[in-house]
């Protein structure tokens, strides 16, 4: 979901949902955000299906394998590595086609999304990609021996919400998460958020992302992404972001791209 204009993007929001979950899983409270901030894209990107251990080895949507919620399973997450590339891909196409700079993203995610993402933007490499912050809602921290936040990272803003009903990812995992973050990791900017709540997104907690994405991403012109210029777009391209924008009607009866093209350049330059 990008802003209705998209040159007037200048910030990016990834959310990775949770197990068993699909991207659409999350569309709400994508549209919800976008309402709230304008400026922001976000990316909803779907886990791979495989087979989950802990769920008698069916495969459903899932960003690596869960053996059991116990600490010591935790220690075994088999393919998180590959979902960890998938995301910094992500992150690194977006960087390389629109110019947004890693201090204009943030990463989030709920419940095994949520850990993937705290795991993922944490030890970003290298500390030029350090994130505007991490979101982790009734998330956790994953094969934690193994994890290490990147040299200059520690102050990355993170939240981490969390209901203290939840009974899936029960909240002392929540409260483990936060010491083993602060005491052994070294991350200095942590705030732990509980709401009275089982494993689910709550409106609160959306009001508490809300205003973290306001304060680590707070409107900035300056910021706005490069987007190609419409000279140089095919007619498909034009075509989509004549759609995108809710000005097909505008484009009834073209048949010159030069027709096409003064549409979008109008858009884009507030005309419409």
């Amino acid at each position: 979901m990008t802003p209705r204009n998209e040159a007037d993007q200048s910030a990016l929001l990834v959310i990775c949902h949770g197990l068993g979950d699909t991207s659409d899983g999350f569309d709400d409270v994508a549209e919800h955000l976008c309402r709230k901030l304008p400026y922001l894209k976000i990316i909803l990107p779907t886990a791979p299906t495989q087979p989950v251990t802990m769920n008698m080895g069916m495969a459903m949507p899932s960003w690596y394998d869960i053996k059991g919620l116990d600490m010591k399973s935790n220690e075994q997450c088999d393919g998180i590595e590959t979902s960890q590339s998938r995301i910094e891909q992500i992150l690194q196409t977006e960087h390389e086609k629109t110019g947004l700079p890693y201090s204009r993203m943030v990463l989030a995610g709920f419940s095994q999304g949520g850990a993937l993402g705290l795991y993922t933007g944490m030890q970003l490499k290298p500390v030029d990609k350090k994130l505007a912050g991490v979101v982790v809602l009734s998330g956790y921290l994953p094969q934690q021996s193994k994890f290490t936040i990147t040299p200059g990272m520690e102050d990355t803003p993170i939240l981490h919400c969390h209901g203290s009903q939840d009974p899936v990812v029960i909240y002392p995992m929540a409260q483990m998460t936060q010491q083993a973050l602060t005491t052994l990791k070294g991350a200095t900017n942590y705030e732990l958020k509980t709401f009275p709540v089982q494993h689910t997104v709550s409106p609160q907690e959306l009001v508490a992302v809300e205003e973290f994405l306001r304060k680590c991403l707070p409107p900035d012109d300056s910021c706005k992404i490069k987007v190609k210029d419409a000279k140089e777009m095919s007619i498909k391209e034009l075509k989509a972001a004549i759609k995108k924008a809710g000005l097909s009607n505008k484009a009834t009866g073209f048949c010159e791209k030069s027709e096409f093209i003064k549409l979008v350049q109008d858009h884009r330059d507030g005309k419409l």
